[in-house]
């Protein structure tokens, strides 16, 4: 069960040169979890997103960077946030998390999606299909890693992969196999897979939607006779923490205008669709809307920290105060 999750998603840091650039990613990670984070995650890309900077900027690869997040943390679960399904075979997928899970002493999840930055694809050469193949590329490679998981030796022939008596040793470290999360918003592919195939949910819609999207996955779930509360659900939002309200609105300021935003031009609706995910505030302010978020129907949240999420002292600050609300 995730509760409270921390995504890296950024690795270009102010005076932090590429030689100290793990050591510093590390650092973050075991602070996130001495100060009560549960788990741990890193987007599966290969350039950095147009919302969050350059395309050029750092971007470790995915499972390279968690392999080694794993031998310095003890606790904290570790996974994608999320893996697109167009990047790996999905044998090789299955055999890189559970690599990891042996690694970690049984701390992987698989995050995996449909796959979207067109960009990417293009220039480093993998296919990039319309969007009805990649959901049924989703689908089958669910069915490869779940199996793959479990200790079976699937033999599958679909429409687009195929495995042959897919041996996967050594196995998880979990008796149970590894979990499934599915990352994603779209209420007529996504969230039917999520009820068929999850173990955990993470959307992006905006917070105001999360009441809607949870009631479609439950629906789908009755399609299918599955209990929705077997999956564990959360959003990924942004959080902005600082002293008082108005440093922490610095900090959104300064990071849109990163961006190349001006906030001082943005009208009620270039707010409000700003604001749909973000989490900005003084450590009362933050902790109310945490408790609102909660209190729509997720298990847990998910955030970055795109103002400061590179300093240690920002996670452990932001990990102390969130902690207690998620668990209590």
């Amino acid at each position: 069960m995730l509760r409270l999750g921390l995504q890296i998603p950024n690795f270009t840091y102010p005076g932090v040169t590429t030689a100290e650039l793990f050591e510093r990613v590390a650092t973050v990670a075991v602070t996130a979890e001495r100060s009560g984070f549960d788990t741990v995650m890193v987007m599966d890309h290969f350039f950095q997103l147009p919302m969050l900077g350059d395309p050029h900027d750092e971007m470790f690869e995915a499972y390279t960077l968690l392999g080694a997040l794993a031998a310095r943390t003890e606790r904290v679960q570790l996974g994608t946030l999320v893996t697109g399904v167009t990047y790996r075979n999905p044998a090789f997928l299955a055999k890189q998390v559970t690599g990891l899970d042996v690694i970690s002493r049984g701390r992987a999840f698989l995050g995996i999606g449909a796959a979207w930055y067109a960009e990417e694809h293009h220039a480093l050469g993998f296919d990039f299909p319309p969007v009805a193949e990649r959901f049924e590329r989703l689908e089958e490679a669910l069915h490869i890693c779940r199996a793959m998981f479990n200790g079976e030796r699937p033999t599958f022939v679909g429409k687009h992969y195929r495995v042959h008596d897919a041996a996967n040793v050594p196995g998880p470290v979990r008796p149970e196999g590894i979990p499934v999360m599915v990352g994603g918003s779209g209420e007529r592919k996504t969230l039917r897979i999520a009820a068929r195939h999850a173990d955990l949910w993470n959307t992006t819609a905006p917070f105001r939607e999360l009441p809607h999207k949870i009631e479609v996955l439950a629906r789908h779930c009755a399609d299918i006779g599955r209990d929705p509360g077997a999956i564990a659900k959360s959003p990924l939002g942004s959080l902005f923490l600082a002293d008082t309200m108005e440093a922490a609105k610095a900090k959104q300021y300064a990071t849109l205008r990163r961006r190349g935003i001006d906030p001082d031009q943005l009208d009620e609706a270039g707010w409000r669709e700003i604001g749909a995910r973000q989490v900005v505030g003084d450590p009362d302010s933050v902790a109310e809307q945490v408790r609102d978020l909660l209190a729509l129907g997720c298990d847990g949240v998910c955030f970055n920290m795109p103002a400061d999420g590179w300093e240690p002292e920002a996670v452990a600050r932001a990990g102390e105060l969130l902690t207690p609300l998620v668990n209590g």
